[in-house]
């Protein structure tokens, strides 16, 4: 019995699926099995007709094609080449398809197409190490391209297919790998990229010189960051300019984002821009975190994951929606279980949210007057528990001054200011930015002097500051010193780092 190798996604990871067939005498049928969805069931249409139109005989038997292992549910309409194949080669014992993995779905007259399944499925197959070449057709060789340690063989229809397993010459059909074209920067033999267009500059950002500087303080070290202030002072403009100036991508990011937007069903982009999502303030929970009654699906944390995850109107958001933040906030995962399966995302995404100051939002400002009570400001403040809070890096209030800064800056300056920054993390030896840093990289990486130390403890026993606040503060320190070019954190890296906690 002859195998072909093929592969299924479950949740978020690839199976390897064989697709195996055999052909006895009787009534002649064609059925598939193997716990198959609809879009399989509808295969045999598919190939019934590509085959017939491309000049092959149905052979007039009982034709049983099994997807093995036959336990886990299956979906997706990229088995169709793989079915054909066993279809097409039926009568020829000595065909041989090795380790080749075959995706494709079939036109109806033979052409193969690409489907939005096929780039996640084997990026997962290919970090798990179980494929090395794969066939498929050009539109889905151009996305694979980009994945390392991979051979690519294009087909553009069934009759090309059936060549290239006769073949002995099957470098022939081998696709020409090519490199990402963006900037690169080589640290420590580790190539990182980053892109130099802006199309929401900072520059546009009138004043606000704090806020900016909150700004570049996130980016360089993915920290969460709260902006408070009135209505239109530019907290979301400021927020929406982050995604820009945020820090080169290794290969690894670039593909773990473009399979999320596979899986997201959208249009996959190999840029070197990190994901921004924005959810509206009515999403569910399970729209935010995933979820689902039978299986899990990703929600915009998971969607979010090595980018940027914006709130706007943050008190808005239900009580709900804000406790459950903080788990993936402080452990950089989410475990969504279900009756039927468990699914542990990675969510290392960089909080940014903004929030008005009351109800009717001017509380804080210089030219209207707060229309709100005691009552109802407090009400609104209580929106945000002390354990959520005490999970952001960045608490900043903005005023509402729009006097033109005469230091003017541009989101290429703040860039160029964050990856130097972020070379110097990387050449610590860092796995991770400062941001995501653990307890004991902490102790390792964010050294302070003899005057720093003092001053950290007065702070601790006049703000009792609690164990995560501390950590808090040290690695905003350490991102503001790496901005500063200091080796260590000094005096005034921490009282800066100290002003940017909530009081």
């Amino acid at each position: 019995m002859k195998i072909i190798k093929s592969a299924s996604l479950d949740t978020i990871d690839a199976i390897s699926i064989d697709v195996e067939s055999t052909f006895t005498k009787g009534l002649p049928t064609f059925t598939i099995v193997g716990m198959i969805s609809t879009s399989i069931s509808e295969s045999k249409e598919r190939v019934k007709s590509a085959l017939l139109i491309n000049g092959f005989k149905f052979p007039p038997l009982k034709i049983i094609v099994n997807l093995s292992p036959s336990e886990i549910s299956k979906k997706g309409t990229h088995f169709d080449l793989a079915i054909a194949l066993q279809i097409a080669f039926y009568d020829n014992k000595k065909i041989n398809f090795d380790d080749f993995f075959f995706f494709g779905e079939l036109a109806l007259d033979g052409n193969i197409k690409d489907t939005t399944l096929i780039f996640p499925m084997v990026l997962s197959l290919v970090k798990k190490g179980e494929v090395k070449k794969v066939v498929v057709c050009e539109e889905s060789a151009k996305k694979l391209v980009n994945i390392p340690n991979l051979q690519i063989y294009k087909v553009k229809e069934l009759n090309e297919a059936i060549e290239f397993i006769k073949s002995e010459k099957k470098e022939d059909f081998l696709y020409e790998k090519k490199e990402i074209k963006h900037k690169i920067l080589e640290i420590n033999s580790e190539k990182y990229f980053y892109e130099t267009n802006y199309p929401e500059d900072f520059s546009d950002v009138i004043g606000q010189d704090m806020a900016k500087y909150a700004a570049i303080i996130c980016a360089a070290g993915n920290h969460n960051l709260i902006m408070e202030g009135s209505p239109g002072c530019g907290k979301s403009m400021i927020s929406k300019r982050v995604q820009y100036i945020m820090p080169p991508m290794s290969l690894e990011e670039i593909l773990e984002k473009a399979k999320l937007q596979a899986l997201d069903f959208k249009e996959v982009d190999f840029s070197p821009i990190r994901a921004f999502r924005s959810p509206h303030h009515s999403a569910t929970k399970s729209s935010i975190f995933g979820g689902g009654s039978s299986n899990a699906k990703m929600g915009e944390i998971a969607l979010s994951n090595n980018g940027l995850l914006f709130f706007d109107e943050l008190p808005h958001f239900s009580k709900t929606v804000l406790e459950a933040l903080r788990e993936p906030l402080e452990d950089n995962k989410i475990l969504i279980s279900r009756v039927n399966n468990k699914i542990l995302y990675e969510t290392k995404f960089t909080f940014i949210s903004a929030m008005n100051p009351c109800p009717c939002g001017n509380l804080l400002s210089s030219v209207k007057e707060c229309r709100c009570n005691e009552l109802e400001i407090q009400r609104y403040k209580n929106r945000l528990s002390e354990p959520f809070l005490d999970r952001i890096d960045l608490y900043l209030v903005m005023n509402d001054s729009f006097n033109d800064s005469k230091n003017k800056v541009t989101s290429k300056e703040l860039h160029e200011n964050v990856i130097k920054a972020f070379i110097k993390q990387k050449q610590r030896g860092q796995k991770e930015l400062n941001g995501k840093l653990s307890d004991e990289e902490i102790k390792k990486y964010c050294i302070l002097d003899e005057e720093s130390l003092n001053i950290l403890e007065k702070a601790r026993i006049n703000y009792q500051l609690s164990f995560r606040s501390i950590n808090k503060v040290l690695k905003v320190a350490r991102t503001i010193a790496d901005l500063n070019d200091n080796k260590i954190i000094t005096k005034n890296d921490l009282l800066q780092s100290l002003n940017f906690r909530r009081r």
